[in-house]
Order: C-alpha cells, then structure tokens, then sequence
C-alpha cells in the first residue's frame, strides 16, 4: 500500500460545520470578522494538516473543490451565502481535535485571505483540479502530498503546539508528539497521538467546546 494511500477510517468529527463555527468563534474572540473566503483556507488547511498528522485520516467529512477564488467546500459555501446558518452541532470536541484546531487559528488566523489562498493556490493538488475543469475536485491525497512536502506553507512540525503539563516536581514541560517520517527529536509542537497505532481518542467522551481559547 502506498503511503499516500486513502484513508478509509471515519472522519475526527461529524461533520464540517462544527469546524466551520470553531473558526468562526475564534474570530469573535480575537474581535474579528470572519470572511467567508479566509474561513474556506482555513478548512482547507485543517483538512489538509489533519491528514499529514494522522496518516491520511480525515478531519471532517468534507470534500474541496478547486474555484478561481480558491480551494472552497461547495456544501459549506452555499450554506453560508446568506450568513451563519442555523446547524445544530454537537458542541464538543475530543481535546485532540481541539488542541489541532486551535494550532491551525494560531498558525493562520492571523494571515489575510490573500495571504491563505496564496498559500493553498500554490499547491500542486488545486493547481491539478483546477485544470481539469470548474470546481474539481481537490482530492485528500494530494491535500496530505502538498503538506507534506512544505514548499509553499509551514511543515506540520511547525503548526502543531505543544500542551504544556506538569512534571512530578511542579515544573512546567512541553508535551511533543511523534509524527511518522520524524525522529524523537524532531517531534513536533502538538498533543495526542498523531502516527501512534490507535486513533482510540478520536471516539472518546468530548468535553466543552472553548474555541480559540487561549
């Protein structure tokens, strides 16, 4: 099987709504209004850094396109045409998912939607679906190749934070993960399990949502 090979496992979350409001009240928070186009990179790049630390799995279940403006999720964009709809989500996610999440707003949040499409515009995967017609698909295994590879955004090393914890004497550690294709001393800045032999936390209990908590 190819390391790029599709990963079948079911997404971290239901459905890619409850990512879309995360980043949208991590914006709030930070007193900013969220434009729908920013929105749309920053789901593209959390699928993308998603699948680059847990071995192809999805984020959420969610497809990209490729559109003149940029990498869009179709479903999602029509939804929001007229403002934030009224979804019910289950509010709460694995702290995993949550610690990724916040990573990606801490990593992007603070870059222009130019700046993001930039980014995501460069990569091999939508400059491919866009040639093969309007809004092609941008599939999940190119999104994983082009992340992997960093040549137009940070590597996964550099996204994902550390949880700091407390040692037996009260002193303050980083906690690192092991990511495959790194050495223990390349870990990078993150929490979970990304590249162990379970994704057992994805189907744990979740706890309250605090996006864009600080």
């Amino acid at each position: 099987m190819s390391e790029l090979s599709p990963n079948n496992a079911p997404p971290a979350l239901e459905n890619a709504f409850e990512v879309a409001f995360w980043f949208y009240d991590a914006a709030l928070n930070a007193n900013e209004y969220l434009q729908p186009q920013k929105m749309h990179r920053l789901l593209f790049l959390a699928q993308a850094y998603f699948a680059v630390a847990y071995a192809g799995r999805r984020l959420m279940p969610a497809v990209f396109v490729a559109d003149d403006m940029g990498p869009i999720e179709p479903n999602l964009y029509a939804a929001f045409s007229a403002g934030r709809p009224a979804v019910e989500t289950l509010g709460g996610f694995p702290e995993q998912v949550e610690m990724f999440l916040d990573s990606i707003w801490r990593r992007f949040g603070h870059h222009s939607a130019d700046h993001l499409t930039q980014i995501a515009k460069s990569t091999e995967g939508f400059v491919e679906a866009l040639r093969r017609g309007p809004r092609g698909v941008i599939p999940l295994t190119d999104m994983r190749r082009d992340f992997s590879r960093a040549t137009a955004a940070p590597p996964v090393q550099k996204v994902m934070r550390s949880k700091v914890m407390r040692s037996h004497t009260g002193k303050p550690v980083a906690v690192t993960a092991w990511l495959p294709g790194t050495k223990p001393s390349e870990s990078p800045d993150s929490d979970g399990a990304p590249g162990s032999r379970t994704d057992d936390w994805i189907g744990q209990a979740t706890r309250p949502r605090k996006p864009g908590k600080r």
